[in-house]
């Protein structure tokens, strides 16, 4: 028997897909993943979806892994992408999700979090499992 076009299937609501993102972030070994929910304070997305590469090697991997497995599996490519040769900060625009890769320095100096800590906050626990955080 055939397996189904995945094309028919249902499209994942932002939040869903920014669980994907996330999950797929976290086979990588990404840490510290956050799910911000961008939706009371900006329109250009609906979610940005924050997470920690060891260094810029495992960070573009972790960009790599995402973006090849939602383009096979979900025909989901970026609007756009930057940061991809220094790998030290990783922007991939998915629309209503933005996927931020960070290395551990240049997480803390630009503070993502804190900047936008008065949002709403899903962190993900090591198996994928959400946890609701209060912002800030």
């Amino acid at each position: 028997m055939p397996e189904p076009d995945r094309g028919d299937e249902p499209d994942l609501t932002s939040f869903e897909q920014a669980r994907r993102i996330a999950g797929l972030a976290q086979e990588k070994l990404a840490r510290d993943v956050v799910i911000l929910d961008m939706r009371p304070v900006c329109t250009y997305t609906d979610y940005f979806v924050v997470c920690t590469g060891q260094n810029p090697r495992q960070a573009k991997a972790i960009f790599d892994e995402v973006h090849d497995r939602l383009k096979r599996e979900q025909r989901a490519l970026p609007r756009s992408v930057a940061g991809e040769r220094e790998a030290t900060w990783i922007v991939a625009d998915y629309l209503d999700v933005v996927l931020h890769v960070f290395t551990p320095d240049t997480r803390r100096f630009y503070g993502l979090e804190e900047l936008w800590g008065d949002v709403p906050v899903t962190r993900l626990e090591e198996d994928g499992s959400p946890v609701d955080a209060a912002a800030g």
